[in-house]
């Protein structure tokens, strides 16, 4: 039988340290040549939505997969994407133009032994986990060994999946949020005091987050730098997601902060390159650190690069990417804690399976 399940019941299985744990465990196997990962792919229509101005139709696709999960994950949504500014601020955005004013993602799962269909569930929250388990096994290769004080740029889903993970690596003693919508900052750190039974307070400016602090994690959809890198301090470690593609060349951290740091790693250096991403290709072309000393974190989660070594160094991370060996990574944690809490709907295996060779 093939389960379906839903964004509730995929957020019902997935608990934060078995988001981190999984994903540690396929960085490890990737490292190992154990795992494999196909870099995502974006392809958008040449002509704007005649619906939605200014809007393309995008399809995106990403998959991989590990011995240890057992599966082949295929990641796929079909957007309506383009960008809007929120207090003048240029921002990514993705419409919800399906039926019923929704959006349309999916992550299937295939037995590697038996060929089919194990699993098919929405992408939305394994998308926002996926993203700040890395961030957060990236931490724990990166930041001090007992971070204070953190900065979180970003008051949306993102943000909500990275404080939530992190807060449960890290015992900070001070939690800071800047959004330029300071009224929908106010209401996510309200939100996730109550979440998380701690307090998590606002910053009135990207200079009031980022000092005093000693961990800094960028999780927004912003298309340029969220901080001025000359805040960046000795012993800070910082972490971005903001990722680019081809035809969106946004980023969270400038070159300044690039130039101070003293370890730079990146999720994926081959696609950095073929996005030529500005704050890893194009940072590298313009001499600003040096492309051979940019790691890889799979290679830090395998102890053959080095991470932080002293209290005083300024790490990064960039999180620059999405990879299907997230998704069979957690997707694989879902679908064992799915079954054991009889999570799903069973369908029929052999709705998808044909008596012909494809």
């Amino acid at each position: 039988m093939t389960l379906l399940l839903s964004n509730d019941e995929v957020e019902r299985a997935l608990t934060p340290e078995e988001s981190i744990a999984a994903t540690e465990c396929i960085y490890r196997e990737l490292a190992e040549g154990k795992a494999v990962n196909r870099p995502r792919s974006q392809t958008y229509m040449p002509v704007e939505s005649k619906q939605h101005p200014g809007f393309r139709y995008r399809f995106k696709s990403q998959e991989g997969a590990s011995e240890q999960t057992g599966v082949w994950a295929l990641r796929i949504t079909s957007d309506m994407a383009g960008f809007s500014y929120t207090a003048g601020i240029k921002r990514r955005r993705i419409l919800p133009v399906a039926t019923g004013d929704r959006y349309c993602g999916l992550v299937i799962l295939f037995d590697l032994e038996r060929l089919e269909p194990v699993a098919i569930m929405p992408d939305g929250v394994i998308q926002k986990t996926r993203v700040a388990a890395l961030s957060a096994v990236g931490a724990k290769c990166l930041a001090q060994a007992r971070p204070r004080v953190l900065a979180l740029f970003g008051s949306g889903w993102q943000a909500g999946a990275h404080l939530e993970l992190l807060c449960h690596q890290f015992p900070f003693e001070r939690v800071k949020v800047y959004s330029p919508n300071q009224e929908h900052c106010r209401e996510f750190c309200e939100g996730m005091s109550s979440r998380l039974g701690r307090a998590v307070e606002t910053a009135g400016s990207p200079q009031e987050a980022v000092e005093g602090s000693d961990f800094i994690q960028t999780a927004t959809a912003a298309w340029d730098p969220v901080f001025d890198g000359r805040l960046v301090e000795k012993g800070m470690y910082v972490c971005s997601i903001g990722g680019s593609d081809a035809s969106s060349k946004r980023r969270e951290i400038d070159d300044e902060t690039l130039r101070r740091a003293d370890v730079y790693v990146v999720h994926s250096k081959e696609v950095a390159q073929l996005d030529q991403s500005p704050d890893v290709w194009e940072a590298a072309q313009k001499g600003i650190v040096r492309w051979e000393a940019i790691h890889e974190i799979q290679d830090l989660v395998a102890g053959k690069a080095v991470g932080r070594t002293n209290p005083d160094q300024i790490t990064v991370f960039n999180n620059n990417t999405g990879a299907g060996t997230q998704f069979a990574a957690l997707g694989a944690a879902v679908l064992r804690r799915a079954r054991a809490l009889g999570l799903g709907k069973e369908l029929p295996t052999e709705w998808f399976l044909e008596d012909v060779s494809p």
